[in-house]
């Protein structure tokens, strides 16, 4: 098969993204496809050739090879591509994916979990990887997450949304609950999230959360141990536990630079909190109407209970992202991992 892999774009993941598209990219051709990755947002640029062309010269477009340890600068990568326009799809993008059998989709963040990237294939009757628009559209919002984990029985924490501007942060600083989590309504990779233990802090995190939008979850911080567990198909993965290094969070860094953090799976927990955790992920994702794979995110605190976080519906599949190391725990390689993802999907 002829596959793009699409990666990149142009949300706080892109970094992320690129990675996984190269790594994508190249189990892919392990497989036997001819697969390409191509930047959503930068497109083919400075390729003189025809869109469907692009895998006769499958060295001309990469992704990346490691994760930045900061965030890219999205003003930076925007002012960067020639033709300036407002499109997210870049140069010869959607030609390229029409022209192709399939496409992989290898990006992560608001810029192509949201849905609306799905929502263009579909119209355009482009074949793709993963979920469809709606539940990738609902997965990613975390305050319609929320309320579906609510209908579902899923426990989680106490929270609520709000949507707020330079003016409320007085106000809101002295009546919200501490500690508290206070998330962007779409971030991922743990990117726009702070953990208020005071006043002080908690003003400092509206004050950055701003940046995103100022439109915001803030839930009742639950201490315990970070745990994850992929689904994949119709059925749940073991579960990974992450601990960042001694006093530190578990953030952007700590997930994607070698030696900050520590992943063991399957995690040191019981039988009966693996499945607890597992069945929860399945019955999420269902909700949801996710399909192929996903991954899902809880806090397991002091007295054994799993409290959910949220949900990925395009994990991470970098060297050092988790979905492949739940996958490789009960023998799934990464090639074989991509395979059934593309399988899955194309069902």
């Amino acid at each position: 098969m002829d596959i793009v892999v699409l990666a990149g774009g142009l949300s706080p993941e892109r970094g992320v993204s690129l990675v996984s598209g190269q790594n994508i990219c190249q189990a892919l051709r392990t497989l036997g496809h001819r697969a390409v990755v191509v930047d959503m947002f930068l497109g083919l640029e400075g390729f003189s050739g025809r869109p469907e062309e692009i895998f006769d010269f499958p060295e001309r477009f990469r992704g990346a090879d490691a994760i930045a340890a900061e965030a890219p600068d999205l003003e930076a990568v925007r002012r960067s591509r020639a033709d300036q326009s407002a499109s997210l799809f870049g140069p010869g993008v959607l030609a390229a994916c029409a022209g192709a059998d399939a496409v992989f989709l290898g990006l992560h963040g608001e810029c192509g979990e949201d849905g609306r990237v799905q929502a263009a294939f579909d119209l355009l009757g482009i074949p793709y990887t993963g979920s469809g628009h709606l539940g990738s559209g609902m997965a990613m919002n975390k305050a319609v997450t929320k309320q579906i984990m609510e209908r579902a029985g899923i426990p989680t924490a106490p929270w609520r949304e709000l949507a707020y501007g330079p003016e409320d942060i007085p106000r809101l600083t002295g009546e919200l609950p501490l500690p508290c989590a206070v998330k962007t309504i779409n971030g991922g990779s743990s990117l726009g999230v702070a953990l208020p233990d005071t006043r002080e802090e908690l003003a400092a995190a509206l004050e950055e959360m701003l940046r995103y939008g100022g439109h915001v979850v803030v839930e009742r911080k639950i201490a315990g141990r970070d745990l994850t567990v992929g689904v994949l198909g119709d059925r749940y993965l073991p579960a990974v536990e992450m601990t960042a290094q001694p006093g530190a969070y578990f953030d952007y860094a700590a997930k994607y630079q070698a030696g900050q953090s520590q992943e063991i799976c399957p995690a040191p927990i019981t039988e009966e909190q693996w499945r607890t955790m597992g069945e929860a992920a399945l019955k999420l994702h269902r909700a949801l109407g996710l399909k192929a794979y996903s991954r899902t995110d809880f806090i397991l605190d002091s007295e054994g209970r799993a409290w959910c976080l949220e949900i990925n519906s395009l994990p991470g599949m970098t060297p050092g992202s988790l979905l492949p190391k739940e996958a490789a725990a009960v023998g799934i390689s990464y090639p074989e991992l991509c395979r059934q993802i593309l399988e899955l999907s194309l069902q």
